[in-house]
């Protein structure tokens, strides 16, 4: 849950589904830049209009795919991942003042959360992304609601992905694991128990706005939980807020991620982020030439 305080097309999801949703095990992250015009870091090669199996059409880059996690085993990310995570330390991370090493337990390749020590962020700045993240509420499972293996994660620092126990325990529906907090339910509860790692696939596109700062392009977010489908493209309607209906205001095209400490010992692993296009690619508009 978000604290008072406050806090990925279809062509795209295929490839979730390839390397870490399908079998619901497999693992991704991103601070705030001055510029305002996104840029995802991926060349957008679709800059004309194009024959049917036109063969100039420019090849895409070649990804090296990754492997699937096991209970007992992280998977490997794709060979064009940033590793926010590998298992040993918190080096891609800073503390809640953006400025001190992140206080979190490392120990068994997971980290976990120190109650009272406040969010850990990212170093380095996201907008358009592919983030996948890996998670365990504690076992035996304590309280009930929201006060059950409680965390969340931020894109952006703003739009949170809920992290709850919600194996045989219920919260409202905006609040529970999967949804994008205090704005869509999951489409389905697709958790696992506490004390086994649940598996978060996410597509997030960053929101554009105009030279006026208002909204032109609402946030976009596609998440898969343990393989399955509980957020399909949804639209934001500005950040996630507690209590609250949410408004939109101008922004950094890039903001680092965050981990929330809600109290609880929530444990993470396998995290990993990979930049992707800020649009898909054109259709093309002319019939094909024989070759």
């Amino acid at each position: 849950m978000q604290s008072n305080r406050s806090w990925l097309g279809s062509s795209f999801r295929a490839g979730v589904l390839a390397l870490g949703v399908a079998a619901g095990y497999a693992g991704f992250v991103i601070a705030a830049d001055e510029a305002t015009t996104p840029s995802s870091g991926v060349p957008n090669q679709e800059q004309k209009a194009w024959h049917v199996h036109e063969r100039e059409r420019p090849q895409p880059p070649v990804v090296t795919p990754g492997t699937f996690s096991t209970p007992e085993q992280p998977g490997k990310p794709p060979s064009d991942a940033t590793v926010l995570f590998d298992g040993t330390d918190l080096s891609k991370w800073v503390d809640k003042t953006g400025k001190g090493e992140a206080p979190w337990k490392v120990e068994n390749g997971y980290f976990e959360v120190k109650k009272g020590s406040g969010i850990i962020s990212t170093k380095e700045s996201f907008g358009d992304c592919q983030l996948h993240v890996e998670w365990m509420a504690p076992n035996p499972p304590v309280g009930k609601d929201q006060d059950r293996g409680n965390s969340g994660i931020f894109l952006m620092s703003k739009f949170e992905v809920q992290v709850l126990d919600n194996y045989k325990a219920d919260t409202y529906a905006d609040g529970m694991a999967g949804a994008v907090y205090g704005q869509y339910p999951p489409q389905v509860n697709a958790t696992r128990p506490p004390g086994e790692w649940q598996v978060y696939d996410i597509v997030f596109h960053a929101p554009r706005f105009k030279e006026d700062g208002s909204i032109d392009k609402p946030a976009r977010e596609t998440v898969f939980l343990n393989g399955v489908l509980v957020q399909d493209d949804v639209s934001l309607i500005g950040p996630t807020q507690h209590m609250k209906l949410t408004k939109w205001s101008k922004m950094p095209a890039k903001a680092p991620i965050y981990l929330q400490d809600h109290g609880h010992p929530v444990r993470y692993r396998n995290i990993w982020i990979r930049p992707i296009m800020s649009e898909p690619p054109v259709a093309p508009t002319m019939d094909g030439v024989a070759h």
